[in-house]
């Protein structure tokens, strides 16, 4: 049996976030909701280290559910400072509730989130064409505006490097290298 090529996955956490998540279309506004704070909190930290504090962020932030989320107050606040299940920083943890509340604006506007956001897209993945992670970008013209956007509105925590990285765990961008397994199971040329 020969061995399955990954882009990554170094430990079994990242092997299934690979194989099950990272590069496939999301367009529940929930999940969306979820990797959008997710990212914000990843700043300056390893992936690993937001999904394995994955489990006590869905715990400490009502499942991600934007419009429980945008009701925190001070004293939720002071409460999420002391969870140590999570990412105990202020400026993050008060992005995250500034951004469920424009979240639902977004929400309000269009619909859904899934729809603003994939609109960027022409709601149809963007399929890298990679052979080594060293080629992919940080950061796209389709990633600076979309940051543009939503600081313009008030987001917080959407710099165009998180975004990019936001664009490729929804699946809005396919990244996955060309050799890997999931780059041609998701069919893209």
């Amino acid at each position: 049996m020969s061995e399955i090529f990954r882009c990554f996955g170094h430990t079994t956490l990242y092997e299934e976030y690979h194989d099950k998540e990272w590069g496939r279309p999301v367009h529940d506004d929930i999940q969306l909701f979820e990797m959008l704070i997710l990212e914000g909190a990843q700043a300056g930290l390893s992936w690993e280290t937001v999904l394995k504090k994955r489990e006590a962020y869905r715990e400490a932030f009502d499942g991600f559910d934007p419009r429980k989320v945008a009701l925190y107050d001070e004293a939720k606040a002071d409460e999420l400072m002391a969870n140590e299940g999570i990412i105990r920083n202020r400026l993050k943890i008060n992005a995250a509730i500034i951004n469920a509340k424009l979240f639902l604006d977004i929400v309000d506007k269009h619909g859904s989130f899934d729809k603003f956001i994939w609109a960027y897209v022409d709601y149809t993945p963007v399929i890298g064409h990679w052979t080594k992670f060293e080629d992919m970008p940080v950061t796209t013209a389709i990633s600076d505006r979309i940051s543009i956007d939503l600081k313009k509105m008030g987001f917080k925590f959407v710099g165009s490097t998180i975004i990019y990285s936001f664009m490729q765990s929804v699946g809005m961008v396919n990244d996955h290298l060309e050799q890997c397994f999931v780059h041609k199971e998701l069919g893209n040329h």
